[in-house]
C-alpha cells in the first residue's frame, strides 16, 4: 500500500530528472555548424618574404615577348642597319692638307674630310713637330665617304688630279718628307684598288709616280684651326695664291660657303 512518503517522492522525482540534466546536449543545425567554422582566426606576422605563386609566373611570362615578336624585332632592327649608310674611309696625303682638304670636301659623297697626320713615329705630334721634318709623319685627311654615293676609285682620281704624284716629298714650294705623296689603305680592296689605279695612270704623267702606298696606321687630328681652313680663312694669303686657283683648275667652287 502506497504511502504518503512515497506518493511525494513520485511526485518530485520529474523535478530533480530536469534540474540534473545538465547543459543541452541538443545536435546544433548544420547551418550554425558552418557558421561556427567559417569564422577566421587572426592573421600571424611572418617575417618571410612572399613567394611568386604560379599565376605571378604567367603574368610575368605575359609580359615578356614571344618567339615570334622577338624575330619581328630584330628583322626591324636588321632592315634599319640595312638602310643606314655604310661609310667607309679614306686616308691619303698630297702635300699640304689645306688643298686636299678643300678639294675633296666638294665631292658629292663625302661625308667629312678632317685634316691630320699619319705615318710617324711620334704620339700626338702638333703641328709645329711635323713642320720640322723630324717625325716621319705625313699631313692627310681622313676622308668618309658613302661608297654608294662615290667608290674609293673615284676619290683617288680626283686625289691624283688635284696634285703632283711624281714629285718625291714636295708639292709646289711645300718641300718636305711631311709633304709627301701617300695612300694609306685601310683595307686589301683598297690597296689592290690603289695598285690598279696608279697603273691606269701612270701613262698621264711624264715622270714615274712615287706616290707611298702603305697600311693605314693611327691618325692624329690636326689642331681645330686646320680644320676647314679654306672654308674659314678665304682671304688669306695661302688661299688666294695656291688653293683658290687649284679649284678654279679643277672646275669646283673656289669660294664654298659653310
Amino acid at each position: 500500500m502506497m504511502t504518503a512518503k512515497h506518493l511525494i517522492l513520485l511526485l518530485l522525482l520529474p523535478l530533480c530528472a530536469l534540474s540534473c540534466g545538465g547543459t543541452d546536449h541538443t545536435e546544433k543545425p548544420e547551418h550554425e555548424q558552418q557558421s561556427i567554422s567559417n569564422i577566421k582566426k587572426p592573421l600571424e606576422t611572418s617575417t618571410e618574404e612572399p613567394k611568386d605563386d604560379a599565376s605571378n609566373a604567367v603574368d610575368r611570362d605575359q609580359d615578356r615577348p614571344t618567339k615570334t615578336e622577338k624575330n619581328k624585332m630584330t628583322d626591324a632592327a636588321d632592315k634599319q642597319a640595312d638602310q643606314a649608310p655604310q661609310h667607309e674611309v679614306a686616308t691619303l696625303g698630297s702635300g699640304c692638307f689645306w688643298c686636299t682638304e678643300a678639294v675633296l670636301e666638294q665631292l658629292e659623297g663625302v661625308v667629312d674630310v678632317e685634316s691630320g697626320y699619319t705615318g710617324g713615329e711620334l704620339d700626338d705630334p702638333t703641328y709645329k713637330d711635323i713642320c720640322s721634318g723630324s717625325t716621319g709623319h705625313a699631313e692627310v685627311v681622313k676622308v668618309t665617304f658613302d661608297p654608294a654615293v662615290i667608290s674609293y676609285e673615284s676619290l683617288l682620281d680626283w686625289f691624283f688630279r688635284s696634285h703632283d704624284p711624281t714629285t718625291l716629298n714636295r708639292q709646289g714650294a711645300d718641300v718636305g718628307t711631311q709633304y709627301r705623296s701617300a695612300i694609306f689603305f685601310h683595307s686589301k680592296e683598297q690597296q689592290l684598288t690603289a695598285i690598279d689605279f696608279i697603273k691606269q695612270v701612270q701613262n698621264n704623267w711624264g715622270s714615274p709616280i712615287v706616290t707611298e702606298l702603305t697600311p693605314a696606321v693611327k691618325f692624329w687630328p690636326a689642331e681645330a684651326y686646320h680644320q676647314d681652313y679654306f672654308r674659314n680663312n678665304q682671304n688669306q694669303g695661302y688661299c688666294q695664291v695656291v688653293i683658290k686657283p687649284k679649284l678654279a683648275k679643277l672646275g669646283m667652287d673656289d669660294a664654298p660657303k659653310k
